[in-house]
């Protein structure tokens, strides 16, 4: 909503000017290349929320991270250079940084598996 507002304020202010177009691109581009970064947080928290409920659940939570290892196989090229120029204009995630996250939270999760496969056997 803030997004919208800054654009129709820049909108207005600009609308005079000789340059309005140039405004435009430089605003437009700031907001999206802002908004992408919140939009990998919002990926990566989802892929540790879905971890928590599959880990209670009674699914082995580690197989999220079998899962990113086999969409990177699939698709080498986002391993390379150009999947690390674009990570930066990208709504998600690397599936290597997807990867390294899930790694980091199974500390977290995997007592909660534990705990919860017994009520599933």
């Amino acid at each position: 909503m803030l997004a919208s507002m800054l654009a129709v304020g820049a909108q207005v202010a600009t609308e005079s000017s000789s340059n309005r177009d140039l405004w435009r691109l430089a605003y437009g581009g700031a907001t999206t290349l802002t908004i992408l970064a919140y939009s990998r947080s919002h990926e990566s928290e989802a892929d540790y929320i879905g971890i928590r409920y599959a880990a209670k659940a009674g699914y082995d939570p580690r197989a999220a991270i079998s899962f990113w290892k086999k969409m990177a196989a699939a698709n080498p090229q986002a391993g390379g250079t150009a999947g690390k120029v674009n990570s930066w204009i990208s709504t998600h995630p690397s599936n290597a940084q997807r990867i390294a996250d899930l790694q980091a939270a199974m500390p977290a999760v995997l007592p909660l598996y534990e705990a919860a496969k017994p009520r599933f056997q």
